[in-house]
């Protein structure tokens, strides 16, 4: 059956096509977004949701996604969206951060000019037919200093415009590296020095604990007499009430908003103030930047229910058609070490290790983490999925630490997965062969070869005669075909180990007559998904 997707906010029809034409059951509904009833109710037909700016993607939206695997939305910002919510319930929420950079970065360099020139009060003021020449005396730009709070990738482009147009440029970023800095040309700085110098001041960061009220009213009085603050980001970054004080005193000399903490935005404390230009949130809406973050999103989202492809995911690592199809493999067998070591682990968790040799540890190891962990949490949680499982793990404070290496064995690549808790440490380490099939290769540093399959039996016991022999006649006694039959020890007469691949899973009543010889210290069923 074809995956569908419900468009519940304006899309253009060429998006549309992209659905149609990958195959995508597509359902165009733009105005149900704004039926927060309405969407709830038929939301769990759903695999895929595709969004702008006007549908809520709410926890009770997501309670009522019983089928939904990934929420699309055309733009950069995700403030409608639970993420929380949808990371708990394996949603996966995607982004175009890219479809719209050029176009906000314009906005922001066109604001910039528009507050220096105070073109909108002029502009008002020859529309009322008066001619007040002298009044609207602006600023050059040439030659000034702008500061960049914030130069990713929509910063990056207002920095490179602004040095053609022949300012002098310092920004502040605490992920900007000195050699990056000198690549853009332009001067990292801290923040007070930013503040200090920068004649006009943009932001371009997301919202966080972090960036809330970056400039506050604190930071507003360490800026230079004269400033003017043009903010095309986020609602929130800047403290509004401060600010407007500031124009009031004449300490900052213009704004310029295209972003408010409430939105929609009908009552502002920066509204009705001279030299204050404010636009209805129009970062990107121009007819190129909306065209392209829809048929971004439709073939995102398109890749990812067809194929597996994960791009611009913000809960989960990206990984491409290309990495899905040679990762296929290492995935599963990833999934299956942490689902054993998780049906083996009985008490708290408190670290995951994860070791990666040889050429498996130039794959993407975030992907194959998440793979490792959601097989472990599914003990305790069976609809945890690579989406919801490292939230679930780091809810429950549970470490996560991963080490790489080159080929250091026997095998091209590994993959070897300890858990640590109060009372021990349990590891057990797997592969792939060239037959693409995953096998479990050590367990509790003991070295095997088994073929993992949907039913196992894992047995200890000291190293004895009799064992294979045991085993083999109680499955028999009850009806159990082995399907394969694995042993390992560590030593002659030492610690040994047996893994049973079997047709069926064993009955209770076979269990208990492996444990009235006295010959087993653990007997434990196991269940994989290998599907």
């Amino acid at each position: 059956m074809a995956p569908k997707v419900l468009i519940s906010d304006k899309l253009s029809e060429a998006a549309v096509q992209i659905f149609r034409d990958r195959g995508i059951d597509v359902d165009f509904q733009p105005d149900i977004g704004k039926d927060k009833e309405k969407l709830a109710a038929i939301i769990g037909d759903y695999h895929g949701l595709a969004i702008r700016s006007a549908t809520k993607v709410t926890q009770k939206i997501i309670d009522a996604a019983t089928n939904l695997k990934v929420i699309g939305r055309a733009g950069i910002g995700t403030d409608n969206i639970d993420k929380d919510a949808a990371s708990k319930k394996g949603v996966i929420v995607m982004n175009t951060p890219f479809g719209n950079m050029i176009t906000t970065a314009e906005h922001a360099i066109a604001m910039m000019f528009a507050v220096a020139r105070q073109i909108p009060e002029a502009s008002a003021s020859t529309h009322a037919g008066k001619w007040e020449k002298s009044k609207f005396m602006g600023v050059e730009l040439t030659g000034k200093t702008l500061g960049v709070i914030g130069a990713g990738n929509i910063g990056g482009i207002v920095c490179d415009r602004a040095r053609g147009l022949k300012m002098k440029v310092v920004a502040y970023d605490p992920f900007l590296g000195e050699e990056k800095a000198k690549k853009m040309g332009v001067e990292k700085v801290e923040l007070d020095a930013l503040l200090a110098r920068a004649d006009f001041i943009t932001l371009h960061v997301p919202f966080t604990d972090q960036t809330a009220n970056i400039l506050s009213a604190e930071a507003l009085a360490k800026t230079k007499p004269g400033v003017r603050i043009i903010n095309c980001a986020r609602g929130g970054l800047v403290d509004e009430d401060a600010l407007a004080e500031a124009l009031k005193s004449g300490h900052v000399a213009g704004a310029a908003f295209d972003v408010f903490a409430k939105e929609p935005a009908t009552e502002n404390a920066l509204f009705h103030l001279p030299n204050v230009v404010c636009t209805p949130h129009l970062g990107a809406a121009t007819t190129e930047a909306q065209e392209n973050v829809a048929l971004q999103v439709a073939d995102q989202m398109s890749d990812y229910l067809l194929t597996g492809a994960v791009t611009n995911a913000l809960n989960m690592p990206s990984v491409t058609a290309e990495e899905a199809k040679v990762m296929g493999p290492w995935v599963k067998l990833s999934g299956h070490l942490g689902s054993f070591i998780g049906q083996m682990t009985d008490e708290p968790i408190r670290a995951i290790n994860i070791l990666y040799d040889g050429a498996v540890s130039e794959m993407n190891l975030e992907a194959l983490n998440c793979s490792v962990i959601a097989g472990i949490m599914k003990k305790v949680n069976p609809d945890v999925n690579m989406v919801s499982a490292p939230f679930i793990a780091k809810e429950r404070g549970i470490q996560i630490s991963t080490t790489n290496q080159d080929k250091s064995g026997a095998f091209d690549g590994y993959v070897k997965v300890t858990v640590v808790t109060a009372k021990r440490e349990r590891s057990v380490a797997g592969t792939v062969f060239s037959d693409d099939k995953p096998r479990f290769i050590q367990i509790k540093g003991i070295n095997i070869d088994a073929e993992i399959g949907a039913h196992m039996l894992y047995t200890t016991n000291e190293d004895v005669p009799g064992i294979i022999g045991t085993l083999g006649q109680t499955m028999g006694e009850n009806g159990v075909n082995i399907a394969n039959f694995t042993l390992g020890r560590n030593a002659a007469g030492g610690e040994a180990i047996a893994l049973l691949y079997v047709d069926e899973a064993v009955p209770a009543e076979a269990r208990a007559k492996l444990a009235e010889t006295g010959m087993f210290t653990q007997i434990k069923p196991l269940q994989f998904d290998v599907a």
